[in-house]
């Protein structure tokens, strides 16, 4: 791709599909802007090897601490985030940081799907709603035509257990209750978001990154992270107004809701 975004955000980068995106951003785009690396605990041990990496790449990655559960957090990396990208704005916000609790109708607790509601669906509206003024602006300043990732975006990751055309073939062998109806809460979110930004320019989609073998998708997962992140980001490059409100994977494959 000839061109790429000028500044980039990513939510839960400390690890699994998080860090190898950051991985791969920096490595694709040498010339990247700047790319906002978020988790919720920067300091701590977990995120030694988003730390590691951004000592190499101090001049393109920096690290913030956002916690998509907490409205105060989001708020404070939405102003440095603001402060730094200045009228350039903010031009693809990738939505990754999620929680998956195992469970079926009798094991889900009321506490759990207050839980994945937070993370999965909650977290990611308000994470949108604080960075949208910085996604018009990008959009604004680019003088991009149409709609695509290096104008202004954001891209939620999804899962296919959140469609509703999954259930009958795949339930019994992973029946996870509060993640499937957390993720299909966020496939609407992108939609009517998508809806509600798109006279501003800014183009919304949700991307299943596949069974990847990460700590939340296990080891039998049926692709490593590297394959996964590849696959998405040449999605990302990709999209135009004819995805906006697409539901896709990481090959690029419309997916049923």
């Amino acid at each position: 791709m000839a061109t790429k975004p000028a500044s980039v955000l990513i939510t839960g980068a400390n690890r699994g599909l998080g860090l190898e995106m950051v991985k791969q951003m920096v490595e694709r785009y040498h010339s990247l802007g700047i790319l906002f690396a978020c988790c919720r605990d920067p300091d701590r041990p977990k995120a030694e090897g988003l730390k590691t990496l951004a000592s190499k790449y101090p001049n393109i990655i920096t690290v913030l601490h956002l916690d998509v559960t907490d409205l105060c957090s989001i708020k404070t990396a939405a102003q440095q985030v603001g402060s730094l990208v200045g009228t350039g704005g903010l031009n693809l916000l990738i939505n990754n940081a999620g929680i998956l609790l195992r469970g079926n109708l009798q094991d889900t607790s009321p506490e759990d799907m207050h839980t994945s509601f937070n993370t999965n669906v909650v977290g990611p509206m308000n994470i949108i709603k604080e960075f949208q003024p910085l996604l018009k602006t990008a959009a604004k300043a680019s003088g991009i035509p149409g709609m695509s990732s290096k104008k202004a975006a954001v891209i939620n990751i999804g899962a296919l257990l959140g469609a509703l055309e999954s259930v009958p073939y795949s339930y019994t062998f992973l029946p996870a209750l509060s993640y499937r109806i957390s993720k299909a809460g966020m496939n609407m979110l992108t939609l009517c978001a998508s809806e509600e930004l798109k006279k501003d320019g800014v183009l919304f989609s949700v991307l299943h990154p596949g069974w990847v073998r990460t700590d939340m998708g296990g080891p039998m997962g049926e692709l490593d992270a590297q394959e996964s992140v590849k696959g998405m980001l040449n999605v990302i490059a990709t999209l135009t107004k004819k995805q906006n409100g697409g539901f896709l994977d990481y090959s690029g494959k419309t997916l049923p809701w």
